[in-house]
């Protein structure tokens, strides 16, 4: 959210998140106010490198263009000093000079030349190969040119390169030659030795700019090196464009307001896969331990001092190795033993609540789609009033009125989910039957405790929770409006109800908080409620194959407004490209002339042979990619590069397991009788390049082991101390067998088996000092190649 944001009026906002100058979110717009709740999360994989992460708020304008009111940048460096908590950032004034991205590639040398009266002076050579990743302008590739400059006390020599036409990453190949002149104290010297203070006094600045031909140029970044760094050496080496010096620093940065943000960012340093050998096969091994609390992947949940930190990683490892229904089952196991009452089942945030938590999140994506999206959907874009609360109805509501409609929004979203066991994952199933008999065992007595287990998970912390926060489930583009959200949280809380199984007796309904919603539910005390709900849950947590009834629904995965490039259909400038709608279904990819539209062009997923991306070079437009089908290949320019990604890591992972996927493709496109990667002049002829996704792959999640592995082996090397206070503790527990007399350090541990843990802990401790050694090794490799100024 952001407050007292100027000018002191009320206005409509909104605001984006951009990779330095590419904007990749859009928050919808906040109407009427001076602070604006956004309420959003956005999560994604930086497909590219960057130097800012920077947040933008504009003034919505009907007429005229958005207003940028103030920005929040911060530093890729500096990312990790916000992550992970809530901090208000002041907002900073948008000035242009301060509006950099992209890196320029140069060479520079000193050479020594002799002069005809014999004396020696040098001359530099500064060689501007290329550039990478410029900015658009005004939605355009840039024209870009250079300036390049020797600026020192007395002289500031300048020199400029061609302007290169529509293009984000211009080839310059430009060398220039700056004499750099020496006092007559100087004389002939077999090796030249620089002055320390001459050399200091001057510096190379290349300038980047975009020529705006009738208009001013638009400053794109600059960079600076010191002579004096180069003495008598000659390197070449990328350097990121900056800003440009006290560019904002005059203005007033005290009256723009300020904006609050959560950002947990995570940068992975993975080594190659056969170092982690054995730190993931400890890991694995997890579920065998007995008992589990002794366990690599228990410790590990143990020393980390938020478990989420743990969880994410530790399941997405295990899940990738099929290894997790065992752990859950073993985790939950423990649980049980501290669980003194039934109706208190899985109801805090133990280990074995949040790995099935996560584990739903990441399994069940999908089944949320098919199951709930058409009626979220139908209750956020056409919201029918459903305040039942006395304290918060408005004037002329109709309390009678509102109830019929929540209980039709009611009835049927509970309708979509007990009719959706079909559609639950396998694995979502397996973990609930264990779940299931692990209560009945714990407690034999009670007939319904073996519903309530699954019931904790499915309904209170799936199904409810993404009714509440659609937007987070990815259900819906953006945080709904106030009144939809109440509307939300009442259809939330009745569902949990209903999911609960046992709930819906006279004596329950006396423990509602609230009497509205009391009297409210007195109009669900039918038998055919706990019926559908106990069948549902015997279905999801059964082991059993489920046959579909009918041809399933096809699954919608994804959709938005791209560019396509018309299919050999016109021929002339600009208007080659053309907006349209795009869908993405499990059966089906489709583009349509605007949403909701019939579509205009439909391939079968089954047609599709590869999904790559396209150089730029082919069309002069960046984060393209292309679908190649039985037909030409399709053309599609995404709007930013997160966008971009995401598509094409969509259509691979539905087409993946397409028996005719291409195993070359062409990186170029096929333009005035010849191919621009290969040159080869037949359009049938085979691509040049190796697909990136060849191997067919029957999976549905994607996951990096390594990288997981890699973020545990972080955790652990974080919590390094912890690790030793509990290895001292089974030392202490081991050789101590008398009372505890006071608590101690380690009373917060679950140490069930001290020796077993002790053993483990030493395990941990001599891989993760491998692999530091490791890391130290790859950093002083990489160390050691960097020269100034590259990345």
């Amino acid at each position: 959210d952001a407050k007292h944001l100027v000018p002191n009026k009320m206005r409509d906002f909104f605001c984006t998140i951009n990779l330095d100058q590419e904007e990749v979110f859009r928050t919808q717009v906040v109407e009427k106010s001076l602070s604006p709740y956004f309420g959003e999360e956005f999560y994604f994989e930086i497909p590219r490198t960057f130097q800012w992460l920077s947040f933008y708020i504009y003034d919505k304008s009907v007429l005229q263009k958005d207003l940028r009111i103030g920005k929040v940048s911060i530093k890729k460096e500096d990312l990790c000093n916000y992550t992970g908590k809530e901090n208000w950032f002041m907002l900073q004034p948008v000035d242009s000079n301060s509006e950099v991205q992209g890196k320029v590639h140069l060479e520079l040398k000193l050479n020594e030349l002799i002069t005809d009266n014999g004396s020696v002076c040098q001359q530099l050579v500064v060689h501007i190969k290329e550039c990478h990743g410029l900015p658009l302008i005004n939605g355009q590739n840039c024209d870009p040119y250079a300036t390049v400059s020797l600026v020192g006390p007395s002289r500031n020599d300048q020199k400029k390169t061609k302007v290169k036409k529509k293009t984000s990453n211009p080839q310059f190949n430009e060398t220039f030659y700056f004499e750099v002149t020496r006092s007559s104290s100087y004389t002939k010297k077999s090796q030249f030795q620089v002055e320390e203070e001459d050399i200091e006094k001057l510096e190379v600045r290349v300038d980047l700019w975009n020529n705006g031909n009738l208009v001013q140029d638009v400053f794109l970044g600059e960079i600076k090196v010191p002579v004096k760094v180069l003495r008598n050496d000659s390197f070449q080496a990328w350097y990121l464009l900056q800003p440009r010096e006290n560019g904002n620093k005059s203005s007033k940065t005290d009256d723009l307001g300020s904006l609050r943000l959560n950002i947990c960012y995570t940068e992975d340093c993975v080594l190659p896969s056969e170092y982690y050998t054995s730190l993931r096969n400890l890991l694995l091994k997890s579920a065998d331990v007995q008992p589990i609390s002794a366990s690599a992947a228990y410790i590990l949940s143990e020393v980390c001092r938020d478990k989420y930190d743990a969880v994410l990683p530790l399941v997405r490892l295990l899940l990738h190795h099929h290894k997790l229904v065992p752990f859950v089952a073993a985790v939950a196991e423990l649980d049980l033993k501290d669980t003194q009452e039934a109706n208190t089942i899985f109801r805090g945030n133990s280990l074995a609540t949040r790995c099935v938590d996560e584990m739903m999140k990441i399994v069940g994506k999908h089944y949320l789609k098919v199951t709930l999206k058409p009626v979220i959907d139908e209750i956020c874009e056409s919201p029918k009033p459903c305040e039942i609360d006395p304290i918060k109805l408005r004037e002329g509501d109709n309390v009678e009125i509102n109830m019929e409609n929540l209980r039709y929004y009611v009835d049927k979203v509970f309708r979509e989910i007990v009719r959706s066991s079909i559609s639950c994952p396998t694995l979502m199933c397996d973990v609930f039957y264990s779940l299931r008999h692990l209560a009945a065992e714990r407690f034999p007595n009670d007939p319904h405790v073996q519903y309530s287990a699954v019931s904790s998970f499915v309904f209170l912390r799936f199904f409810a929770v993404a009714v509440v926060s659609p937007h987070t489930f990815h259900l819906r583009p953006h945080h709904p409006d106030a009144q939809t959200s109440r509307t939300l949280t009442l259809i939330s809380k009745a569902i949990q109800t209903l999911g609960s199984w046992g709930s819906l007796t006279k004596s329950k309904l006396s423990s509602f908080k609230e009497t509205f919603m009391c009297e409210f539910f007195k109009t669900f005390q039918e038998e055919k409620f706990t019926e559908s709900v106990k069948k549902f849950l015997d279905d999801v947590s059964s082991t059993e194959s489920k046959e579909p009834s009918g041809v399933s629904e096809p699954v919608h995965l994804k959709e938005g407004e791209m560019y396509k490039r018309a299919q050999g259909r016109t021929r002339i400038g600009k208007k080659n490209f053309k907006k349209r709608w795009f869908c993405l279904t499990s059966r089906e990819f489709t583009y349509h002339k605007q949403q909701d539209k019939e579509p205009i062009f439909t391939i079968p997923i089954k047609n599709i042979l590869a999904v790559e991306k396209l150089d730029e070079s082919s069309f002069n437009k960046k984060n393209m990619f292309q679908v190649l089908h039985g037909e030409k290949p399709l053309y599609i320019q995404a709007n930013n590069c997160v966008e971009a990604s995401e598509w094409i890591e969509a259509l691979c992972r539905v087409t993946r397991c397409n028996q005719k996927r291409l195993s070359f493709y062409h990186p170029s496109a096929f333009l005035n009788g010849s191919w621009l990667c290969c040159k080869a002049t037949t359009e049938s002829t085979e691509g040049c390049a190796r697909c990136t996704a060849d191997v067919p792959a029957d999976t549905q999640i994607e996951i990096d082991g390594d990288r997981e592995t890699e973020r545990i082996y972080s955790l652990f090397t974080i919590n390094r101390s912890k690790l030793q206070k509990l290895e001292e503790a089974c030392g202490s527990i081991a050789v101590y067998q008398g009372p505890r007399k006071e608590p101690d350090d380690y009373s917060n541990f679950t140490i069930e088996d001290s020796v077993a843990t002790f053993h483990t802990l030493q395990q941990i401790i001599d891989i993760v000092e491998k692999l530091n050694e490791s890391h130290e090794k790859y950093q002083k490799k990489r160390s050691s190649s960097a020269k100034y100024g590259s990345e």
